[in-house]
């Protein structure tokens, strides 16, 4: 066996959790209770290999740990359950992931781990699971995380969340593993970069509590988008996603002051940024864009790629970004991006063109208070004091974030007369 690090080996058990998983349901059916015997597996892994040392073929270990728990759920009858256990035993780990000999059933000559993961992400993000169900499901069964840390996440008791994860469990039973169909791919990959984008946005800008960024959250959606690049390498829509999530975080050391106060765009500074996440993005961005046609996230992968080059406030490129953003309404009904043109506009065009596009989207987007702090903004740049504090209250008085609300005050209380 192989000693490390105690990191290391929680970064081996995340990275093969979900080709464990998904060897297993491939040959065993039964997903709930698949998961459940990963999990243990996990579990007896974490206490064992920081003393005796990781294995020198992990996954193979805890495939073959895992098995053993499931056979002995899967198998009441005592001599049935021997002959299961007796044949895990026997069978060499790969043989629950590798295909016949000369096949090759993905038809992309990735190892089968690599599909058996893109496998369990689809499944994850089934249709008939809601997008909440989809979130929670994909960080259980793909990232690895607890229930008690998803709940902490989402601001909800553990429980609650619990229930919420075996609901999706049960609605997935007797869903065969494989990959979706031709027809399906497309609905089926727009679904699961949906659930990975919303979970980076809620790591880097929690929707409520005391903290602005959950650090673990975001790195996480990137580290599953990666994977999921790694897979599909000449997807513009996957490349696009990961190009706008690098570009994005990179801005993160910069974005709340000492006191876990939240430091707005154009007074950050940008020394803090990280340069090689910025370099790495914009590689990506460039990349995403020549994939094919200019989807959602090859777009505001290109906006991002923007703000990070400049190196003064000033020096934004606004009316490329504004036409960035009019491609993207075109393309999108979502209001985020609608409210983003309408910052645009205003860079552009001067505060009150600005408010006029902010003024047209009310009663769109959700939560209001983004429209109430984007509207108190160029209030205040369009030299109305009074409005200007009357939106930032509201905006305050909506937002669940501690760190938005904070800031949204002191916006407001500089302008008191």
């Amino acid at each position: 066996m192989d000693r490390r690090t105690d990191v290391t080996v929680e970064e081996l058990l995340r990275r093969h959790a979900p080709q464990v998983l998904g060897a297993l349901v491939r040959r065993y059916g039964h997903f709930d209770q698949a998961e459940v015997s990963v999990q243990e597996a996990l579990i007896a892994a974490a206490g064992q290999w920081p003393g005796d040392g990781v294995p020198d073929n992990p996954r193979g270990w805890l495939i073959r740990v895992a098995s053993r728990r499931l056979t002995d759920r899967l198998r009441s009858d005592e001599a049935r359950r021997r002959r299961e256990e007796t044949a895990a035993a026997l069978t060499p780990a790969d043989a629950f992931v590798a295909p016949p000999p000369g096949e090759d059933p993905s038809g992309t000559g990735r190892a089968p781990s690599e599909d058996d993961t893109l496998t369990l992400l689809f499944l994850c993000c089934h249709p008939a699971l809601s997008p909440a169900a989809q979130i929670a499901l994909t960080l259980r069964a793909v990232g690895g995380l607890t229930t008690v840390e998803i709940a902490r996440a989402h601001l909800v008791p553990e429980a609650t969340m619990a229930q919420r994860i075996s609901r999706a469990k049960r609605t997935l039973r007797g869903t065969r593993f494989r990959r979706p169909d031709a027809e399906d791919r497309d609905r089926r990959l727009a679904a699961v970069l949906q659930v990975l984008y919303l979970i980076f946005n809620e790591g880097y800008t929690a929707t409520a509590g005391p903290d602005l960024h959950r650090t673990d959250l975001a790195r996480e959606a990137i580290r599953l988008t990666r994977a999921v690049r790694r897979l599909l390498p000449h997807e513009g829509r996957v490349t696009g996603l990961l190009a706008l999530m690098v570009l994005t975080e990179a801005r993160a050391p910069a974005r709340t002051g000492p006191d876990g106060e939240l430091v707005p765009l154009d007074a950050q500074d940008r020394a803090l940024w990280d340069r090689t996440a910025i370099a790495e993005g914009t590689a990506l961005a460039e990349e995403a864009l020549a994939q094919g046609p200019a989807g959602d996230y090859q777009l505001q992968a290109a906006v991002a790629a923007l703000h990070d080059e400049a190196e003064r406030p000033e020096d934004t490129d606004w009316p490329q970004i504004l036409a960035l953003y009019d491609l993207l309404v075109r393309r999108t009904p979502d209001p985020a991006a609608a409210l983003g043109r309408a910052v645009a506009v205003a860079m552009v065009d001067g505060p009150r063109a600005g408010l006029a596009a902010v003024d047209a989207l009310t009663g769109t987007v959700e939560p209001r208070f983004r429209l109430d702090a984007v509207r108190g903004h160029l209030l205040e740049r369009a030299g109305e004091p009074a409005a200007a504090r009357a939106a930032y209250r509201s905006a305050a008085d909506g937002t669940l974030s501690e760190p938005e609300a904070r800031y949204l005050r002191m916006r407001a209380d500089r302008l008191d007369p």
